[in-house]
């Protein structure tokens, strides 16, 4: 702005002036400034123009724009497979009668069975040389391993102080070891090939038909002593047995064996057990399918709303084949296999329906004693020598959970046991290995003074009457067959159900408490 000079300032005094007559009008003011300003203008116009060549030259930093934004990935993801735990080793067979104790085993969840798969055989079945109306009763007749596995092998400790009778069990599966073919199998009518040219060959030869039936009593009676497909002296001995067994098995089916003889069914139900204990106490995986399937044929086979016989689903039952099929599923349920609940109960009735308060329990119907093949088979072994079917069914009473207390059948069976006890009498033909081998296993889950006394019966008519002379070694540890089934199982059935029979002390803890 312009700065007033004090020093240009000229003063006028002509004579007396009024201040009105000095006054500066608006109009004056305007021109004045008008002469100012083009420089106002101007430099209006020079800040301006700086200022747009700054903004050119110097723009304004864009500020980026935050976006939240999550992004997923997806991570290949690579499973951690653990190697496979390295196969058991094989233990060899003891050259000792030393006592072992062996707990109740679980079956363990295991995916890896090469173990077990490594002792595969190429080797095939035989074919039976026999006609197809030959009978199996002998095999069928043949009891089961037990179902609450406990006690296995007796242990130093036991009831009745250590492992009883081990000196005649350890023979006999000495000698079904000795006897077993290479694939596995135990062979009925051809076992001799494995004795000893330079010392006496064994008689008792059996049916051919039965292989898969007698390969299954004698597994029952190396599982029943403590050893399984792990472990134990006689492990490569049951995983042979169980290999050679299973590849019996009709894959469609679930079938052992073949329908080569009219009653089959036994053989079929001997596998199927052998084959739930060697599942469940061994517990190979592998397995499982192979014990499920033969479950199945079972069922398959049982008449509905009813048991069972020789042939599927014709209405026809007996207590014998029925026996049989009640320790497959009772095996099966402990092991955690698919069974059909509403067929065990349907036994329970059965064996009502056949028994009465005497505790006679009959084979086909109310009051029928034990079957024989014909006249001279009965005349050879009098069914009133033995209590067969009656042993069965008491023994099965036990295996599914009933208790003499509540059912007063069952004291009157052990009472009718017990006025039969085992005798070894070829000419008055009361040996019968089966009925022994129920009875045994019926009457120590009694126990009290009947067990007592039939155990003392037991030892005369089955331990004094096992080969045990070392000069005879195709002989050592066997029994004869000359019992009421013996033309059907052969030696290798009479030495393996003994065993079993012998076993009953341990092979698994008594049902009713």
């Amino acid at each position: 702005m312009a700065q007033l000079d004090l020093n240009r300032l000229k003063l006028h005094n002509e004579g007396p002036h009024h201040m009105w007559e000095e006054e500066v009008t608006f109009q004056d003011l305007m021109a004045e400034r008008l002469k100012q300003a083009p420089w106002l203008i101007l430099s209006i116009g020079l800040h301006l123009v700086v200022f747009l060549l700054l903004w050119v030259l110097m723009p304004p930093e864009k500020k980026e724009e935050v976006v939240n934004k999550v992004e997923m990935t997806q991570q290949e993801v690579v499973e951690q497979v653990e190697p496979p735990p390295p196969p058991p080793p094989e233990t060899k067979p003891e050259e000792t009668t030393e006592e072992v104790v062996v707990t109740e085993q679980q079956a363990v969840s295991e995916t890896n069975d090469t173990a077990f798969d490594n002792v595969e055989s190429d080797s095939t079945s035989k074919e039976s040389a026999f006609d197809s109306n030959q009978w199996n009763s002998a095999v069928g007749l043949g009891g089961g391993a037990g179902g609450k596995y406990g006690g296995r092998g007796g242990g130093g400790k036991g009831k009745g102080g250590g492992r009883p009778y081990a000196t005649n069990i350890d023979a006999g599966l000495q000698w079904l070891k000795n006897h077993q073919d290479d694939d596995g199998k135990w062979d009925c009518d051809n076992f001799q090939k494995h004795d000893d040219p330079s010392s006496d060959i064994c008689d008792g030869v059996g049916n051919a038909t039965h292989d898969v039936g007698v390969t299954g009593l004698a597994l029952l009676a190396f599982l029943g002593d403590g050893s399984t497909m792990r472990s134990g002296p006689y492990a490569k001995v049951i995983k042979n047995g169980v290999n050679w067994l299973r590849k019996q098995q009709d894959p469609a089916t679930g079938l052992f064996g073949t329908k080569a003889s009219h009653d089959f069914i036994y053989d079929h139900a001997i596998a199927a057990y052998a084959m739930c204990e060697a599942y469940g106490l061994s517990g190979y995986e592998s397995l499982k399918p192979i014990a499920q399937n033969g479950i199945n044929y079972l069922e398959s086979h049982r008449n509905p709303y009813s048991v069972w016989r020789y042939q599927p689903r014709d209405n026809d039952n007996d207590t014998s084949v029925t026996g049989w099929a009640i320790m497959v599923y009772e095996s099966g349920e402990f092991f955690k296999l698919t069974v059909n609940k509403e067929a065990l109960k349907l036994c329970e009735q059965w064996l009502d329906q056949v028994s009465d308060p005497s505790g006679l329990h009959g084979y086909t119907k109310q009051g029928e004693m034990s079957a024989r093949k014909g006249s001279e088979h009965a005349a050879k072994f009098p069914i009133e020598k033995g209590e067969a079917m009656t042993a069965v069914g008491l023994f099965c009473r036990f295996f599914m959970g009933q208790n003499p207390k509540e059912k007063p059948v069952m004291k009157a069976a052990a009472d009718r046991i017990m006025k039969k006890p085992p005798v070894w009498d070829e000419k008055g033909g009361s040996i019968d290995h089966y009925y022994w081998y129920y009875a045994t296993y019926a009457l120590f889950q009694m126990g009290g003074p009947q067990w007592t006394e039939w155990q003392k019966k037991l030892e005369t008519a089955v331990v004094k009457n096992q080969h045990l002379d070392k000069t005879k070694k195709n002989l050592y540890g066997s029994w004869d067959p000359k019992c009421a089934w013996g033309e059907d199982g052969g030696r290798v059935y009479s030495t393996a159900i003994l065993v079993l029979t012998l076993e009953a002390l341990y092979r698994y803890t008594r049902l009713v408490r």
